[in-house]
């Protein structure tokens, strides 16, 4: 049977057979001459087990397979590989002062501030792969959107806020594909983001389930 942890405080048991000695009554099992071990430290015994068997994983919290791509996993994987990609594609064709093209990543090291889709990005990957339950996919939801939302809120304030131009300093840019590339992915993310988990009445897990079972 299971003690109490009252009850355990001053025995030992040996971890084999589980006879239980007062904490200095032995120091040796007198049966199997392994040393005692105190009773809190150790692991239930089977008879244990069979008499009380541990409670099963509520199945929302069943650790899925790394591999396993639904629920918005995969598409928010894939939106954040997407996501840094496009911070390398041209964000900007400049034609006056100079001629140039710039990427996200270019204008980044020229604007400080414009590095956050790249870093929203690059953070999203292990946090949505380091989610592999719907409890926490679902617990995840608001830092997803979080960091999407700061991709897209980047990218528009790049938009409405231009370099200025003046008679002694032209400037003449237009806007590169990577650009508008970035925001609708960031604008993509933050809608998967809201169903990041899905919903629990739908339950792909390791047991077979019928899908309406109760969640506590």
């Amino acid at each position: 049977m299971r003690y109490p942890p009252a009850a355990m405080t001053g025995l030992t048991a040996c971890p084999f057979c589980r006879e239980m000695f007062e904490a200095k009554e032995a120091h040796t099992c007198p049966a199997c001459g392994l040393r005692l071990e105190a009773l809190s430290k150790l692991p239930p015994s089977y008879d244990a087990l069979l008499e009380e068997p541990d409670e099963p994983l509520p199945p929302h919290m069943e650790p899925l397979p790394w591999t396993y791509a639904g629920r918005g996993r995969g598409p928010l994987l894939a939106l954040a590989v997407l996501g840094l990609a496009a911070f390398f594609a041209p964000w900007v064709h400049e034609t006056a002062p100079e001629l140039r093209d710039l990427s996200g990543f270019g204008l980044a090291r020229r604007l400080g501030w414009t590095w956050a889709p790249a870093v929203a990005f690059f953070v999203m990957i292990p946090l949505v792969l380091t989610r592999r339950s719907i409890h926490t996919m679902r617990g995840a939801r608001v830092a997803v959107a979080f960091l999407a939302a700061v991709a897209l809120t980047t990218v528009a304030m790049r938009l409405l806020f231009t370099p200025a131009s003046s008679l002694l300093r032209p400037v003449r840019f237009t806007w590169g594909y990577g650009l508008y590339a970035t925001g609708a992915i960031a604008l993509l993310a933050l809608i998967a983001a809201a169903f990041f988990g899905g919903k629990v009445d739908d339950l792909p897990t390791g047991q077979q389930r019928r899908g309406d079972e109760v969640l506590h």
